[in-house]
């Protein structure tokens, strides 16, 4: 507990107020109020989401004590990106585990986007009503269609983040280097990672992918076995057949994968 913790929260809340409104078409704002007890923070709520220390322990008390203290039917969620809801429900009700799932904000409002993602259980019509909750506030949401470790974006960054040490560490490249190249590939150039292996053509990633796997000893499972069960084998090759690749064929003189979420 933390007096400077309570005092931070509402400096935050004032400092980035006017923000927030030029993200929303609301024409009204909420209100504020800290406070260092639990049941009256949570009495009334419809919505409640813990982002208590990332100890597991700690995470599986405090859903337990919101099921206590929180209405009955208050949808429940952790901001946490590195457990999975479903770690945390040793000490709840299955009907309460039905309305529980992770609510994970990355740095608003510089970054509006915020993932879903289910415990395994999560009443599914509560993804489709947060959704529309949060993009009333301007927030941008994706929902992960099972449980992951890491959700969707911090996958990719995984990932990422890896390759780019690698590089570093077997001397390919420079940190400058490296941020320039992302720079003109992926900002300025604005290649998304699905449209490009499409536009690449499905089967010569597939031969890119089998000639990292045999260099490096890589599992193929996810990459070139996914691609031929999923795609190859079905004449899915990406943007130069009819029948499309990762995104479905063009129609209408329109590109599928030009569509947003």
């Amino acid at each position: 507990m933390s007096a400077d913790q309570l005092t931070r929260c509402l400096s935050y809340f004032h400092e980035n107020l006017d923000i927030y409104k030029q993200k929303t078409s609301s024409t009204t704002s909420g209100t504020i109020q800290t406070l260092a007890e639990l049941e009256p923070a949570v009495a009334n709520a419809w919505l409640v989401i813990e982002a208590v220390p990332e100890k597991l322990d700690l995470k599986i008390s405090t859903f337990a004590a919101l099921e206590a203290s929180a209405p009955p039917d208050a949808i429940l969620a952790s901001n946490s990106s590195s457990y999975k809801s479903s770690e945390m429900l040793a000490s709840v009700s299955c009907a309460t585990k039905e309305r529980i799932l992770n609510m994970h904000y990355y740095m608003p409002p510089g970054n509006m986007v915020v993932e879903l993602m289910t415990c395994g259980v999560t009443t599914t019509a509560i993804f489709d009503f947060l959704a529309d909750r949060l993009r009333e506030t301007g927030a941008m949401p994706y929902v992960a269609q099972k449980e992951s470790t890491g959700f969707i974006f911090n996958r990719l960054w995984a990932a990422v983040k890896r390759e780019t040490l690698a590089i570093l560490s077997e001397g390919v490249s420079t940190p400058e280097e490296i941020d320039a190249l992302w720079t003109e590939m992926f900002i300025k150039g604005k290649s998304r990672p699905c449209a490009l292996m499409d536009q690449v053509g499905l089967d010569t990633v597939a031969f890119i992918e089998q000639h990292y796997i045999k260099e490096r000893g890589l599992d193929a499972t996810h990459t070139v076995e996914y691609l031929k069960r999923e795609f190859l084998e079905k004449g899915k090759l990406g943007n130069k057949c009819d029948k499309g690749g990762l995104y479905p064929p063009k129609t209408d003189g329109g590109n599928a994968e030009s569509r947003q979420p």
